[in-house]
């Protein structure tokens, strides 16, 4: 029997967990195509960003030759926000505070919003990971359940009888399984690339923040 058979032979409990585990493995394998896409570029983008400033002769020609290689608009924003510190209203409260800690809120700031894009999607794997595996076992619980009443209700019980309904069932577990495992692997692999970029530019901002703090106040 063909799975789209199963499917239509399931009642409405059944096609919808299949429908919610289709819709999982679709939304996860989204996700993980776009982020093996961000992060392959995210970590020679950030490596060439900061390489290329500490090379620059300033900040300004640093932000120059960073938006060429910082595609993904990771170290830009960080250089960006001590830009717009700096031009603050006098008689505002970004400027409370010595320049170091007004460079450490800024940068924190900036630093907060790149680090939510590299970890979007996490949270989706997460679930999926977590979860599909007992949404698909929920298939099959009501699977054999409504097998077992069916034939209870025939009268006459076989081995042919049951080995179909219950074989069916259990092609929930294996989905929900086949569901979660890419899922899995996907947030581990991209939870190590993800805080690799994370301390490289951690420490970055450290390092911006050490340099521009001790610039005279203009």
């Amino acid at each position: 029997m063909t799975l789209s058979g199963t499917f239509m032979q399931g009642d409405a409990v059944s096609q919808a967990v299949s429908l919610l585990l289709l819709a999982m493995s679709v939304a996860s394998w989204v996700v993980v195509a776009w982020k093996v896409w961000l992060l392959q570029r995210a970590s020679g983008d950030v490596a060439r960003s900061i390489a290329a400033f500490w090379q620059s002769p300033d900040v300004d020609a640093a932000l120059e030759k960073i938006q060429v290689f910082d595609r993904v608009a990771l170290v830009a924003p960080l250089i960006l926000a001590t830009k717009i510190e700096a031009s603050a209203a006098k008689a505002s409260l970004a400027l409370a505070g010595n320049k170091t800690q007004q460079l450490t809120r800024v940068l924190r700031n900036a630093l907060h919003g790149v680090l939510h894009k590299l970890q979007f999607g996490q949270v989706l794997l997460a679930t999926v990971g977590s979860t599909a595996p007992f949404v698909g076992l929920l298939g099959t619980v009501w699977g054999i359940h409504h097998a077992l009443t069916a034939m209870a209700t025939a009268g006459h019980i076989t081995v042919d009888r049951i080995s179909g309904p219950v074989g069916e069932a259990l092609i929930m577990t294996a989905a929900g399984l086949a569901v979660a495992l890419p899922a899995v692997l996907a947030y581990n692999i991209f939870g190590r690339s993800i805080g690799r970029i994370e301390a490289d530019l951690e420490g970055f901002a450290r390092d911006l923040r050490e340099l521009l703090s001790k610039e005279p106040t203009s």
